[in-house]
């Protein structure tokens, strides 16, 4: 029962989640499968990092990994994969309960919130670029080659 509450069911939620931002972004057919998968995929390495900066980082990590093969495989662009899939780890609670400490003038609880929320969005950031970057790095063959100019009409 353990297992079902503290991982499964919150990977669940974060797959009906990303399926319904899937309707924001256009997001079709199959793609709306793939999306829901990248969230839960992100969300079960969050879980089971332990739900710190850290963690935050290795799942925006698996996500972008998860998205540029699953483009690359669809020949669809990456960014909407990515940015579905990422919205459950986006710390809007963080920034909330900042703001609400600020108001009520605890500066320590805002500051200490504050820090931990751009911790986590920064980890989010440098995990998607570092992931992505060497993804190009390792496989720049399955990145699509761009057409000449010359090629790309009817021949006269």
């Amino acid at each position: 029962m353990e297992l079902w509450s503290q991982y499964i069911l919150p990977c669940l939620c974060a797959f009906a989640g990303c399926i319904g931002f899937t309707l924001v972004f256009n997001i079709h057919g199959p793609g709306k499968l793939i999306a829901g998968c990248g969230g839960a995929l992100g969300w079960l390495v969050y879980l089971l990092g332990g739900k710190t900066i850290l963690a935050g980082f290795f799942a925006a990590m698996a996500i972008s990994l998860f998205s540029e093969i699953m483009a690359r495989i669809r020949r669809c662009p990456v960014t909407g994969y990515q940015l579905v899939a990422l919205l459950p780890l986006v710390p809007g609670g963080g920034i909330y309960y900042a703001m609400s400490y600020c108001l009520a003038g605890d500066t320590g609880q805002f500051l200490n919130a504050l820090l931990d929320t751009l911790g986590m969005a920064a980890a989010l950031a440098v995990g998607v670029i570092l992931a992505s970057s060497l993804f190009r790095a390792v496989f720049p063959r399955l990145v699509r080659p761009t057409r000449s100019p010359s090629s790309g009409g009817p021949k006269p």
